[in-house]
């Protein structure tokens, strides 16, 4: 029996757009399947509390659940490491495996290996992030060498509220950064509808445009020994390895 590879996702529990968006992603691989299980998220702020907290404690038990499952890798599918910093992900990562035994990743260092697979310098930022969040995001970039030429954000708190944002808002969003000429469009967030539009705005404007849910899919195909390359009608992403 051919093996079948496992991508387990951790959920902010109020997102809606990730899970179905990750189901489309790999519903043309029949060796590959998609497994959820959810953590508490209801807010995107820098308010205290809100933040995560050391330990990851939600997280970890929740990648227990899922390693039970025998995954093939567990992905955080959040962008907090964009602004909470990048060293958080990476922990959290480490805590994840020495526990459960299997590879790990998150959004976030899914974009940076993006970055570096596309040999990215400067970005534009899309996302519906509050104001506080958004600069957070482009200083933790900015000081490991990557440059935001243009960006825009609804900022919105959220979490829930940013799956009711339609395509065409998102669409309108990327068009407007687009003119800065960046290396790569972003949209930063797994609960913003970008998954579908990304590939189609590639197209119009000549640039990769990386979408977290995307990048989420893309970074734990290949973590699994997965090819990315059957899955190019989702990007510009999936024509190459992580490095």
């Amino acid at each position: 029996m051919k093996h079948r590879r496992k991508l387990g996702l951790l959920t902010p529990s109020s997102n809606t757009i990730m899970e179905p968006r990750a189901a489309e992603v790999v519903s043309g691989l029949d060796d590959v399947s998609v497994h959820f299980t959810r953590v508490e998220v209801t807010e995107i702020s820098m308010r205290d509390g809100v933040l995560w907290q050391p330990g990851f404690e939600p997280q970890l038990k929740a990648a227990n659940l899922l390693a039970q499952a025998r995954m093939d890798v567990i992905a955080w599918g959040g962008t907090s490491g964009g602004w909470v910093g990048l060293e958080a992900d990476k922990e959290l990562c480490r805590q994840i495996t020495e526990r459960t035994a299997v590879p790990s990743t998150t959004s976030t260092l899914a974009l940076l290996a993006a970055f570096q697979a596309f040999e990215v310098e400067t970005y534009s930022l899309v996302t519906p992030y509050l104001s506080e969040i958004q600069s957070a995001i482009q200083t933790n970039f900015s000081e490991i060498g990557y440059s935001c030429l243009a960006e825009r954000h609804l900022n919105d708190k959220g979490n829930y509220s940013f799956s009711e944002y339609d395509e065409t808002t998102i669409e309108r969003m990327v068009r407007d950064v687009a003119t800065a000429r960046p290396d790569a469009i972003v949209i930063h967030c797994t609960n913003f509808d970008g998954t579908r539009i990304a590939p189609v705005l590639e197209r119009e404007l000549s640039l990769p445009v990386f979408d977290s849910i995307s990048l989420t899919m893309w970074h734990s195909l290949c973590l699994a020994s997965c090819d990315p390359g059957h899955l190019k009608n989702w990007g510009k992403l999936f024509s190459r390895a992580a490095p």
